[in-house]
């Protein structure tokens, strides 16, 4: 018997990481964003991948901007575009 551990077959040895590559580092979540045909409601999902490059602590920022632009964009959609409705009083007569 021999004191030595015996050597492990080729293939078997663990991968060196690249160097350079830092697995703690942000990765894109590569989230497919489907266009909705409003461009102020895609540009604001577009602005979701900013967070792709931050770390976790950085995200919040991103997405308190990106809630923030969409609430303005829905709101402004749902504004209305004719005459301002007529007062509750229009129409009453005066005694």
């Amino acid at each position: 018997m021999s004191d030595t551990a015996p050597e492990a077959p080729a293939g078997d040895e663990k991968a060196e990481p690249e160097p350079g590559h830092d697995p703690a580092a942000p990765a894109p979540l590569d989230v497919p964003r489907t266009p909705t045909g409003n461009a102020g409601v895609d540009a604001r999902l577009e602005r979701l991948g900013d967070a792709d490059h931050l770390a976790t602590d950085g995200h919040i920022e991103v997405y308190e901007d990106v809630h923030r632009g969409l609430r303005d964009t829905l709101t402004a959609l749902d504004a209305r575009q004719g005459p301002a409705a007529p007062s509750p009083s229009y129409g009453q007569h005066r005694s």
